[in-house]
């Protein structure tokens, strides 16, 4: 229970203290040459949204490979710009034997490598579960493929040693609306 809300505190000042404005130009360096040509997409700031018309957004994203959909409130006539994100569901892998020291490094890369996703754009919110299931937490990515949101969620450390093990499905949501 104590590393888990100390990885949860953790996570929590990692992504408050995340710069939204400048996105890093790298890949993660942990993905292979021939996995590079999938994170090349110009991603949109959370900034700009506010500044485009649905419309725009939407030829944007389409552009750029995004699958989104507009969806129009019965009640108030709103149009709400939809998207497909992906959420990675990370479980109990089957290599789970490492000794503290080890399995303390493999997280501290771990955090390291989500931290990398928010960053750059590629996943918009990651945490851990506060159960003791086999799904140990989740990230949402917000990448326009299944391909490039399966190729940066095995691209953790934790999944590359076995500790954890990756399940990804594609999920809808709208497009700029805010966590409360």
């Amino acid at each position: 229970m104590k590393n888990l809300l100390l990885l949860l505190s953790i996570l929590i000042c990692v992504l408050t203290s995340c710069n939204n404005g400048n996105k890093a130009d790298k890949i993660p360096e942990s993905v292979t040459e021939k996995e590079t040509t999938v994170f090349e997409v110009d991603k949109t700031k959370p900034e700009k949204l506010k500044s485009k018309s649905i419309s725009e957004l939407k030829t944007d994203l389409i552009s750029k490979g995004y699958d989104v959909f507009e969806y129009v409130d019965e009640k108030t006539k709103d149009t709400t710009l939809m998207q497909k994100y992906f959420i990675a569901f990370l479980k109990n892998g089957p290599i789970r034997n490492q000794n503290e020291e080890e399995a303390n490094q493999l997280q501290s890369e771990h955090m390291t490598h989500l931290s990398k996703m928010y960053e750059l754009g590629y996943a918009d919110i990651s945490g851990p579960f506060d159960d003791d299931s086999d799904i140990r937490g989740i990230t949402i990515y917000n990448v326009p493929t299944l391909k490039m949101a399966d190729s940066l969620a095995n691209a953790d450390p934790m999944v590359k040693a076995g500790r954890l093990v990756i399940e990804v499905h594609p999920w809808w949501a709208a497009k700029g609306f805010p966590l409360r």
